[in-house]
């Protein structure tokens, strides 16, 4: 197949915003989050073209403590943004999000670079950092949804093993989702990516089943592991 990839210019880059920029005007006319939504947009520009340049002196570096300290920032910035949405934030809260997301997240993500990959070095920067990345998130996202949730659903007086089952659930909908949907509706990015580089669909599609599988268990292991936490931190036997 062929491996090259299609360059995008900026000025071709600029067209991809417009269908953002219709969604951004509907939102500055019907509801109140249109300035979040432009510096939400702001910030992703930035952030990304920030880190292009940032992982070339990563990938360039191949040096075990330069992707440890990558991955300890990744892991202290997904805690933070873990616990926006939700009001009764604090150093405990900060601490549960935090150890919820590195036992899930690191444990997968050691068990796929290690076992299912063997990457070598064990730290090869092309596979870690994407991995973690993809995994930090996604156990960032269900800890966020299974705090929020939580905390409405104690709110409203409901028993703590009703709540915790409740927020669980919720956690884990836009993953199971995918999960239905996986091939048949869309096709994920690390799939479409390595498919648009040249790597052969069947490759890519065993790729995307170890990492569709990695998203389930470490986010699954994360929120279950922040609600056991919540648990202990309100309190209850």
């Amino acid at each position: 197949m062929n491996a090259s990839v299609q360059a995008i210019s900026f000025p071709t880059l600029i067209w991809a915003f417009v269908p953002a920029a219709i969604v951004i005007a509907v939102l500055m006319r019907w509801t109140t989050v249109g300035r979040t939504a432009i510096y939400g947009m702001a910030r992703m520009l930035i952030q990304l073209m920030l880190i292009g340049y940032v992982l070339v002196f990563i990938f360039e570096a191949e040096k075990a403590w330069v992707i440890a300290l990558v991955l300890t920032v990744m892991l202290l910035a997904a805690s933070v943004i873990a616990i926006r949405p939700i009001r009764s934030k604090g150093r405990v809260v900060l601490r549960n999000a935090f150890v919820s997301i590195l036992i899930g997240g690191v444990l997968t993500l050691a068990l796929v670079t290690q076992v299912v990959i063997d990457i070598d070095p064990w730290f090869l920067p092309r596979y870690m950092v994407p991995l973690a990345g993809m995994v930090f998130a996604g156990s960032m996202n269900a800890v966020s949804l299974a705090a929020e949730r939580l905390e409405s659903e104690l709110a409203r007086s409901v028993e703590f093993t009703e709540a915790r089952a409740t927020a669980l659930n919720a956690s884990l909908i836009p993953l199971i989702n995918s999960l239905f949907a996986v091939g048949l509706v869309s096709l994920p990015g690390m799939m479409t990516g390595q498919i648009l580089s040249g790597v052969s669909p069947i490759v890519a599609a065993k790729y995307q089943i170890v990492v569709m599988c990695m998203l389930f268990g470490a986010s699954g292991m994360s929120a279950t592991i922040y609600l056991s936490l919540a648990k202990r931190r309100i309190g209850i036997a």
